[in-house]
Formats: C-alpha cells, structure tokens, sequence
C-alpha cells in the first residue's frame, strides 16, 4: 500500500486551497493589529511655550478652548443631503431639506462652516464609530489584546475623557453600549436593529435631548440618529419619507442651537453615505462621502471662506476634538488637526504659532504611534517608513529653529508669515503621508488578489475532481501528479522569492505560497492532459463500468450542492442556514430513497444476487425506510439546540446552550444533569458494546485496556467536572479551594487521559485478540470444532486470515504436519474499530469544552453518523454497485452536509458574537500567557462538528466492508457446499489488505471528494464575498461567513489528514502482524 504518497497528494491539495484562501484574504480583509498603549498627560510631546503663549493650570499638552461639546452623528448623513443649492427650483426628496444648516453658515461665516466627511471603507456604523473616536483605520479584522468581545479596547477619545475626569453622556443607537461599557456618565440607547422602524431611535433622543443640554452635568454629549439610515434602507433616498425626515432633523437643529451656551462646540456629522438604493459598506463614493457641520457661538474661523467645502477625512475629528477639549489624542489616531480650529480670532502670527503647535503635537504623537506599532507588526513598508522619519525629523527641526526666532523677539513680517506657512506644510505632508502608507496597508480592497484567489481555489476544486477519477481509475502516476508539480512549485516559488529579493521587498508569504500553487497546478493539469491519450487507449482496451449506479448517483448530490451554493449568495438564506442545511440532507436522503423506490428496487430488488459481503437484498429493503426515519428524526431534534442570529427577530435560544448553572431550579438542574451524565454513559456503553460486538474488545493490548478502564474514567472526570461547574459548589462552604482545584484537574485528567489514549493508537493501534492452538491436523476444515466454547467463538470467530495463509495452512495439513492453527477476535473491523475509538476520544475532549447539556447533541451526532453509514451501505446494495472500494458522491455530501448541520447544532452562528469564548477557560481558570492555547480551545470548541465527521470520513469506505456477512456467522450448510463457501469466504476488512493499491487509491478518492464538496463550498462563499463586497450586509453576514467556512475548511481538511493517517497506521500496524504471523 502506498501511505506516504497518498498523504502527501492530501496534504499539497490541502495547501492549493489554503493558498488561495491567503490569497483571497489578504485582498479581502482588511486586517491590522490593534495597540493596547494609551495617551497620557505626563507624555512629554508639548512643545515649550513661546513668548506670549498662555497655558492655563492643569492644561493636558495644549490649553482648552472649548470646555463642552455636543457631537450629533446623523447616520448616513450624505454631503448631498447638507449642502443646500437655492438654484435648483424642484429638489429631489434628500436635496435642500437641511436648510438651518446654510443659513448659519451664511449667516455667521466665522462661526459655522461645512466640511466634506469622507469616510475610509468600510462604511459600515460599527467600524465608522471606531473611526470617529479612535482616529485610526478601523478594519474587519482588528487583532487585539482581548478577542472575546465587540469592546473598543485601543485608546479612543471617550476613554480619554474618562480618564481626565470628564462627563461623557450617549443617547440614541444602542450599537454604543457594545462598543464603550462602562464609558458613559449617564445614557439613554434604543434599539437600533429594525431598519424598518424610523422613528423609535429619533424620538427617544428628542425626549431626553433639550433637558440634558439645558441640564449643564456633561462635558460631551452624543446623539447618534438612525431615521435617515433606516429610511435610506427601507425606501431609499429618493422618496418622501426622507423628505420628512431630513425635515426633522432640520427642526431639530434650529431648537438645539437656542439651547447652546457660547462655551459649546457643536459638531453634526455622517458616519457614511449611502447609495442611490440606500445601501452602504463598500468605498464608492456616495459611500464614504457624509457631512461635517461644525458650529459654535464664538468665532472659530478666519474671514476667509472657501469657494468649496474642504474635505476632511473622518480621523481628524479625532486629535482636532481632543486638542480643543483639552485632553491627549488617542494613542492610534493617525488624523491631521484641522488647522482652521486652531487660528481663532487673534493677529495672524499668533494664530498660525497656535496651530504649528497643535501640529507639531499632532505629529509627534502620530510618529511615536508608527513607531510602537513597527515593532508590533511587520505589514507597514521598511523603506516608507524610513522616509516618513526623515519628514517628521525636518519638520521638527525647523520648527525648533522656527520657536528659538520666535522666542529671540523677531518682529512679524511677510517672510515670517511665509516661512510659517511652509512649516505648516510640511507637518501636513508628514501627517497626511503617514495616513497614506497606513491606508494602503489596511484599508483598501485589493481586487486582483481577490480575484487570483478565487481562481486558485477554483483550480483546486477541478484538480481534486480530476484527481478524484484519475484515482478512481487506478490510472494514478504519483511521479507524474505529485512529484512534477511540486518540482515546478519549488521553482515558482524560488523564482518569485528571487524577485522579492532584488526588488529589496520583504519577503511576501502568501505572495509565494500563491505563485508556487499555481504553479503546481499547472504542472499537474499539464501531465494530466499529457497522459490523456495513453487513458484513452486504456478505457478503450477495458469493459465498461461495472456499475452506471455510481454515476447515476451523481446527479442528486451534486444538484443539493448546487443550490446550496446558489443559497450563499443570500444574505436570508445565510442567516436562515441552520434550517436550510437540514433541509437539504433529508432532501437528499429522501430523493436517494425514492429513487430506488422509482426503480423497483426497494420492493422488489432487480439485482439477483446481492455483492459478496453484503446483507440480503429483503433484509436492506426493510431496513432502509426505517434509516430514513431515524434520519430525519435525528435532524428534527438537531433543532432543539439552535443558537438565534441578531437579524432573526423574536428568536429565543435554545435553553439547552445555557449552562446549568444558569437553573435557578434546582430540581431541574438536577434532573438536566442527570440526563447529561447519562447520555455520557449512554455514548461510552454504545461504543463499548459495538467494540465487544465486532470482537475488538478481547485482547490484552494496552490500547484495548485503555478503551476498557480508561473510558469510564474519562466519563467520571467530565461528569464531576459537570458537577462542579452546574453551581453546586456554592453548597460546599470551606470548600472553595478545592473546588478551584476541582476546576482545574478535572479538565486536565480529561486532556491528559484523551492525550494518553491517541498516543497509544499512533504506538499500537490493533485491537485484535490473537488466539493460537496446537490441534490433529486431519480432520480439520475450520479453526474449531465441535461446539462452541464461548460465545465470542459462536458471534466473532471467523477465518479472517489472508487467503495465503490459510493456502498454506491447508498445504501443511495435506502433508500430515501439526501446526499452530490461529483464531484472530476483531481483524474483520481492525480499521474501524481504532477509528471509532480515536473518534470517541475526541468526542470527550469536545465534550469538556461545551456546556453540560451539549452532551445530549453529541449523542445525536453519534447516532445521526452511524443512520448514515447505515444508509450508505443500504443504499450501495440495493442499486447493486459492487465497487466497494468506491465511495459515491451522495455519501460524502451527506456527511459534508452533516458536518455543517451539526456546527448550528452544537450552539453555533458563523458570527462572532455566537462564539463561545469561555471554552478559552476550561482547565484555565487563571488565564493565559499567550494565544496560541485559547484560540485553539475556541476553534476545537466551534468546529467541532468539522472536527469529528473529517476524523470519521474514512469510515465511509470501511463501514460496507464491516457490513459484511462473514461465513462463520452463517447457518451450517450442507456438507457437499462446504468446498464452494471456503471459496467464497468473507473476510470483511481483511479484503482491503488483499488490495493493497485499491486500497489506497481508494483513500486518495474518498479524501479527495471531500476536499472537492468542502472546497466548492468554500468557493461559493468566496464568490458571495467578492461579488457583494459593496452589500450592506458584507460585513455583516458574507465576511463573517468566508471566514468561518474557510476557517472551517482549514480544520476539516487537517483532520481529514488525521483520519486517513490513523488507518494508514492501522495498515501499517497490520501488514506489519501477518508478516510475522506468516513467519512462524
């Protein structure tokens, strides 16, 4: 059998798509490492104070100007609805309904002026309010210190105010509460997820807003209004509801100005645009461009107003506001201060000496942030960053040579004015390049690589359907599929390592994953189509296909899967998954079933006589409905542990996720947690007695022994462990010391004990009892005689010895020799049996990492996988496919689909507020040093349904082999047969040991279809995210979902690895055994 080969071919398939998973996401997600360090007032970045300069006592960095300000977010406030054009005679619904604003920059030109709000993508409220109160480029993916919450934990501008003893009150969009806990001196949120209702959100603020104004106990107050966003998402921008609702925002303005003191800042603001159909998060521009408004009854500006409003990016609200109130900008805010804050309504040398300085604070600030954040992470560009460090040194000096001038007493003058003016420049350069090389490093979509992406995955899905029938056909050269495309991937990757080099670049990872992908793909579809004649010339010279049922059998798998990835090209059918991907199974499960209904063949079977091995054609006739009730059975009560998504209203948990803990009754608690630990019970006692029913139970093997003892040692942790957690310890008085050791030991008997039991399958993985007897020779026909002497001879006992031995036992017996007869207990299901205990292990370290009542789930998975095993098996004798070593399409969708149904069935969503963080803590309760422990935990505890059906896959092509009718099980047929049934005897899995070739070109094409369904799915997926990357829902729904599935992939494609290794040991374990037996 060739083991390493097939591994091999696996693993580099596995490669190909996690290469262009790479690939796709870095064009994809915008990713970035969030910095814990804050501001502070004690950071010596204040320049010294010129001559003439004031600073009031207390003062943080720059002298406050403004003590209180009002920050209103008008949600999806476009430029188009502020700017006001009295020209135009019949506006549109969203055109000229803000008029209060024209007229106070009309009006008063030193007090109000408009500003274009551009937004960096993506323009979703989440990542826009980030943007506002960090001043950094917010993107899907910010990896932080702590990623078990929503939280805001970089520095921001309300932690600053917290933090200098000012008062912060929010009212309005309840999205805020998430963001800031515990940020807020007082807070009025509504609810803000019905897009339909435009009123709820607006009202409530009006209610409390004047009040809190007049009220003085504030030192920020923010608004966040959702009407117009909802009205943008329910009708659009052109319509009259908007009309209205832009009216009352209008009216809202005008009352709030009467309530301002002269003391207040005022700032109305977009968080983004929205297209002409209401949508937002993508970067077009009617997207990123919103309004900024800024008003305050002390003259703010120069005389000098612009022809056209400036355009300010949305970071520099963030050091602009801060520097006012008077309190450090944010640690990561990469915003420019707006300089026109800053001149007030001093001489001009005055004014423009206050604004260098709020710029040289500003950039100092900025250049201590590249460089913590340099030595944090490696994706910002050597060289920019060398040049960013020689403006921000220029700039520097010459504003130190600039303020010794000053100090000296020089007079003011053209050149002084001018020479300032280029110095404010120069800052402005630096700043604004800074953002530049931040912004192209992580907040722009980058479409080439996505598109790239999507094609290697592609590619890899049709190399897998190709390798699949090129294995299937036992035309399979690994010299010519494996060993030259990898030859020419090396190259690739050499060759485009090169190019990095001499291009002085820092080596570009999935750059060279991806360039040696494609290579090798190429390199394998090349010798593919090389060899096409000499297949041809083969498939001409060979019968035709034992079996049209494998094909026939492709039509409906492949058509569910179709519509399935059609389904993720919806965000409702995304959301409503865990009851689609049900559906689908028992669709296919029944379609399978009527076909055969269809053709006569589950009543009245066609086939006369049934494969070698297989039941009785009547027996599986009957069987069959019964499967398809259990499995249907079996998805309806996979819904009674559904976890509820946010965009489903009115949709309660399942009460089975909570933990028992959370009982007040204890009555129920107790009666739940005796229905957990029996379920436990019930899953160790269903795979012992299938493991003593197959006879792999009877020897003295250390992984047998282990199976025996260790396996309700295992259960007894969990369930104390259980016991532990459900509350009771709260009973236990001066006992909470050991009940914290409890907390810890009892998970880790279970690691360790999980951990000892795969170590003993990858030493010793035979469960077989070996059974060796000195009888006559003569009379012998069998290995036993007379009547049996326990009951494992009378179920189990079978001559499951290779053919060649018992042709050589039969020509030692002729010439009258004694000789060693040998009785193996279990070898019929060696492979199966050490799959299913390395399954059960994993079971029990899952089952730690869920809460209590998730036990009566995994129970159900069990059972669900052993219906469809049984189904396979039925369903492959009833059509009459005899390639057994062939496992069809509709068998490995099923389970593909199963593995899916079973992730929403173990309590998960694929968003991240469904992720279940406290299985970080199982065994740690003190915490962790590093990451790398507590990612692993949550991804074991979120795939685990991934994680158990990829171990189990082989089983799809071992379970018609255990299946299988052995001789010995047989009645006593008469004497003159005897000869023909030695012939015909059936050795069950020991058939796989006859072929060893098919054997592992049967793995390679059960482990390539795998890949093949999950990869399709993957691409769909892939598809949805690029197609719809501008969708409203992209990073609500379809981001959140690529990541899952593909994160999803990665874990089912490793242990698909694992499965397959585990039988190729047992193989190996077993050749390994009959070479000795044979020696002696």
């Amino acid at each position: 059998m060739q083991r390493w080969p097939v591994l091999l071919f696996l693993a580099w398939a596995c490669f190909l798509f996690f290469s262009g998973i790479g690939l796709f996401t870095s064009g994809f997600l915008l990713m970035r490492i969030e910095l814990t360090n804050r501001s502070s007032c004690s950071d010596p970045l204040a320049a010294p104070a010129w001559v003439g300069q004031g600073k009031a006592p207390g003062a943080c960095w720059m002298a406050q100007r403004f003590p209180k300000a009002v920050l209103l977010i008008i949600d999806a406030l476009a430029f188009e609805f502020a700017r006001f054009d009295p020209a135009k005679e019949r506006p549109r619904p969203y055109e000229n309904k803000l008029g209060f604003l024209h007229h106070l920059a009309g009006s008063q030109p030193r007090h109000a002026r408009l500003y274009r709000f551009r937004a960096d993508p993506p323009t979703t409220t989440m990542q826009r309010i980030k943007g506002i109160t960090t001043g950094s480029l917010p993107t899907f993916i910010d990896v932080g210190s702590n990623f078990a919450t929503y939280a805001i934990k970089e520095d921001n501008l309300l932690s600053q105010l917290v933090q200098n003893g000012r008062r912060v009150v929010f009212m309005g969009d309840d999205t805020w509460d998430g963001l800031f806990p515990q940020k807020f001196f007082r807070s009025y949120f509504f609810p803000s997820f019905n897009v339909k209702d435009l009123h709820t959100v607006d009202d409530g603020i009006l209610q409390h807003l004047y009040g809190t104004v007049d009220g003085g106990d504030w030192d920020l107050l923010i608004a966040h209004f959702l009407g117009v966003d909802h009205c943008g998402h329910k009708h659009g921008p052109d319509h009259p509801e908007m009309a209205k609702k832009l009216t009352q925002m209008n009216e809202m303005l005008r009352s709030l100005v009467d309530h301002l003191g002269n003391d207040t800042l005022l700032l109305v603001a977009g968080d983004h645009g929205m297209t002409e159909t209401g949508d937002h998060g993508g970067d077009s521009e009617k997207e990123v461009n919103a309004a900024l408004f800024v008003y305050s009854k002390t003259p703010l500006f120069g005389a000098h107003l612009p022809e056209e409003p400036h355009t300010i990016p949305q970071v520099n609200l963030v050091p602009t506001l801060a520097l006012l109130l008077g309190v450090p900008i944010p640690y990561s805010s990469l915003g420019e201060v707006m300089a026109e804050l800053f001149s007030g309504d001093g001489e001009t040398v005055s004014a423009a000496l206050t604004q260098l300085s709020a710029y040289h604070i500003n950039a100092r600030q900025v250049d201590r942030f590249l460089r913590s954040y340099s030595l944090a992470a490696q994706d910002l560009s050597a060289v920019q960053l060398r040049r960013l460090r020689e403006l921000f040194s220029a700039a520097v000096e010459e504003y130190e040579r600039l303020l010794a001038r000053v100090r000296e007493g020089l007079p003011a003058s053209p050149e002084l004015e001018a020479r300032m003016g280029r110095l404010l420049g120069r800052f402005q350069h630096y700043l604004r390049a800074a953002r530049a090389v931040c912004m192209e490093s992580w907040a722009r979509f980058h479409p080439l690589r996505m598109v790239a992406g999507c094609m290697l995955i592609a590619a890899s899905c049709l190399l897998c359907w190709v390798a699949s029938e090129l294995a299937v056909a036992l035309d399979f050269s690994y010299r010519s599929y494996l060993l030259f495309p990898l030859l020419w991937g090396l190259a690739a990757a050499a060759l485009s390592g090169l190019g990095q080099l001499l291009t002085r670049e820092g080596p570009d990872f999935v750059l060279l994953s991806s360039w040696s992908a494609a290579a090798s793909q190429l390199g394998f579809f090349w010798h593919s189509w090389s060899r096409r004649p000499l297949r041809a010339h083969l498939a001409s010279s060979q019968p035709p296909a034992a079996s049209l049922g494998l094909r026939q059998r492709l039509v409906f798998p492949m058509g569910l899967l179709a519509i399935r990835c059609c389904a993720m090209f919806s965000d409702s059918f995304v959301v409503a998954e865990a009851r689609v991907v049900p559906f689908l199974l028992a669709s296919l499960a029944t379609l399978l079933v009527g076909r055969l209904l269809w053709h006569g063949r589950l009543l009245a079977p066609e086939v006369p006589k049934p494969p070698l091995g297989s039941a009785a054609s009547q027996k599986e006739s009957w069987q069959l409905p019964w499967l398809l009730a259990a499995l249907l059975a079996c998805l309806r009560l996979s819904r009674l542990f559904h976890q509820c998504r946010e965009e489903i209203p009115h949709c309660q948990p399942s009460p089975f996720l909570a933990p028992l803990s959370s009982l007040q009754s204890t009555q129920a608690k107790n009666l739940f947690y005796l229905l957990c630990v029996a379920s436990l019970a019930g899953l160790v006692y269903v795979v012992r007695r299938w493991l003593r029913h197959c006879g792999n139970l009877n020897s003295s093997s250390p992984l047998v022994l282990f199976v025996r003892w260790a396996f309700p040692l295992v259960a007894v942790c969990i369930a104390c462990y259980w016991a532990v957690t459900s509350g009771m310890e709260g009973t236990l008085g001066k006992l909470q010391e050991l009940v914290q050791v409890a907390l810890v030991g009892f998970p880790w008997a279970v690691y360790g004990l999980a951990s000892l039991g795969l170590l003993l399958v990858l030493w010793k993985p035979m469960t077989v009892f070996v059974k060796d007897s000195w009888v006559s020779v003569r009379p012998i026909v069998t290995p036993y005689q007379g009547a049996p002497s326990s009951q494992a001879d009378l179920l189990y006992v079978i001559p499951q010895i290779y053919r060649r031995m018992q042709e050589s036992l039969k020509d030692q017996l002729e010439r009258g020799r004694r000789r060693a007869t040998v009785a193996a207990y279990g070898l019929g299901s060696v492979y199966s049996a050490t799959l299913v205990v390395v399954l059960t292990l994993l079971a029990f370290l899952l089952l730690t990492l869920h809460s209590e009542r998730m036990s009566l789930s995994f129970l159900l998975l069990f059972l669900e996988a052993f219906v469809l095993l049984r189904l396979h098996v039925c369903i492959t004798s009833l059509t009459g496919d005899a390639a057994l070593f062939v496992v069809p399409w509709d068998a490995v969708t099923a389970w593909v689909l199963a593995a899916s149904q079973f992730f929403y069935a173990t309590g998960h969503q694929p968003v991240f507020p469904a992720i279940h963080w406290n299985a970080a803590f199982v065994g740690f309760q003190q915490g962790h040093s590093s990451h790398l422990v507590p990612a692993l935990l949550v991804g074991a505890n979120t795939f685990a349904a991934h994680i158990l059906f990829a171990v189990g896959c082989p089983l799809l092509l071992l379970w018609p082999f255990v299946c299988e009718a052995p001789g010995s099980r047989r009645r006593k047929q008469k004497k003159e047969l005897l000869e023909e049934e030695e012939e015909e005897e059936h050795v069950m899995e020991m058939r796989l040991q006859e072929s060893p070739e098919r054997f592992s070109a049967a793995l390679l094409h059960l482990g390539l279809k795998y890949l093949f369904v999950l990869g399709v799915q993957l691409l769909a997926c892939v598809w949805a995210a690029m197609i719809l990357r501008r969708h409203l829902m992209v990073w609500k729904v379809f981001a959140p979902k690529f990541l899952f599935e593909a994160l999803g992939f990665v874990v089912s494609s490793i242990c698909l690895l694992l499965g397959i290794f585990v039988v190729m040991r047992v193989d190996c374990a077993v050749s390994t055994w009959l070479r000795q037996l044979q020696a002696r």
